[in-house]
């Protein structure tokens, strides 16, 4: 079964997910925030999930963000509908720097790099990355 992230944002969603066997991560996509339930169901409706991380979103000094009222309200929603797919928290501090860092890295002009949609899905994809070595996995 599948690991899934959610880089929970205003308006859009980044989404990564892992290899069934849980080895690699990669980005599945980045949607709509209004959409995000019914494709998170309509996902898992097509592939098993085991269970869904979310990105904790806190300022560097560790207190939450605006968005993190956000991201609890969908958390909610998400425990009461769907209580089989436990959802998780985890620390997505500095994820959209070392996204950003990522992209340079990988030799993207800066046009690409201004990709918001691209920025929040290798964000959910190092979130991803992050829970599964504190895992051990």
């Amino acid at each position: 079964m599948r690991i899934l992230s959610i880089d929970y944002g205003k308006k859009r969603t980044g989404l990564a997910v892992t290899d069934p066997l849980q080895i690699i991560a990669g980005g599945l996509a980045t949607v709509s925030t209004s959409e995000l339930f019914d494709y998170l169901c309509d996902y898992i409706k097509r592939e098993p999930v085991e269970r869904i991380v979310i990105g904790e979103p806190r300022q560097t000094n560790g207190m939450p963000s605006e968005n993190l009222t956000r991201v609890q309200q969908f958390v909610n929603r998400w425990r009461k509908a769907m209580p089989q797919i436990p959802i998780e928290y985890y620390d997505e501090r500095f994820t959209s720097i070392l996204a950003h860092r990522t992209m340079i890295d990988a030799g993207l002009h800066k046009k690409a790099r201004q990709d918001k949609a691209l920025v929040d899905e290798i964000s959910a994809t190092i979130i991803l990355q992050d829970y599964m070595k504190s895992r051990g996995r």
